[in-house]
Order: structure tokens, then sequence, then C-alpha cells
């Protein structure tokens, strides 16, 4: 999950040696959740017109964690 989602972010930015992705232990529901740094030139493209981008890349999310029976949560930082 990680890597799914350090390959969109990198996918999207101008700098991709600058995305980091962190991850929280699971939360007592079992969601897990992602942080997603970028530089802060690239947030605007990460996070796109009315947050249609990141709501995109969290809606991807959903969906592969869906196939390994988990929870997820994607924050952008």
């Amino acid at each position: 999950m990680e890597k799914l989602l350090t390959a969109l972010a990198q996918g999207l930015v101008e700098d991709p040696s600058a995305v980091q992705v962190t991850v929280d232990a699971p939360a007592p529901d079992g969601t897990v959740t992602y942080h997603l740094h970028v530089a802060e030139p690239d947030m605007g493209r990460v996070i796109g017109k009315q947050g249609r981008i990141a709501r995109a890349i969290r809606v991807v999310m959903r969906a592969a964690a869906t196939r390994q029976d988990t929870k997820v949560s994607v924050e952008i930082d």
C-alpha cells in the first residue's frame, strides 16, 4: 500500500525525490493512516482544484485496501 501511494504521488509532482510516505500504527478500529509529504511547491499538484486529485488518491487507496480486507486513511501533510 505504501508503494502504491508513493507511485501515485511521484507521478504527479515535479520533484519525485521529495515524496515521503509515513505509516501510523493501526487504530483500534483497524484503520491504517498514511501520511503523504511532498515539497511545498508540489502541494497544489497533489491536492488539485477543489481537492479532486486528493479525493481520487484516497479513492484508489481505499479500493486497494478493500482488496486486502483492510481500512486505510490518507492524509496529505
